[in-house]
């Protein structure tokens, strides 16, 4: 089960693996989640992956974009993780 809460928020943590560094991907994924309401943040790792902490209602859709990521990325794998929503406010990159 994917947790949850009463407004309908779901929360999960996303390991984006392949080549997602060099290639806008938090920035795209930034605008992503903008236009899907998803809250969080994204930053690199230093094993070349790229972490992802998002929430909101749209996650499904949010999680299938990051599978793609923006057109100079190759994406290999997307880990999802699910968890509880922290509240976050807005999305940033860190």
């Amino acid at each position: 089960m994917q947790p949850g809460n009463l407004t309908g928020n779901r929360a999960a943590r996303l390991v984006v693996s392949g080549k997602v560094q060099g290639v806008w991907f938090r920035a795209s994924t930034e605008k992503e989640a903008a236009r899907l309401g998803i809250c969080g943040w994204v930053r690199n790792c230093n094993d070349g992956s790229v972490e992802i902490f998002a929430e909101g209602t749209e996650l499904d859709v949010f999680i299938q974009w990051c599978h793609e990521g923006p057109p100079l990325a190759r994406v290999d794998s997307v880990d999802v993780e699910w968890t509880e929503p922290r509240g976050f406010a807005s999305f940033e990159i860190r």
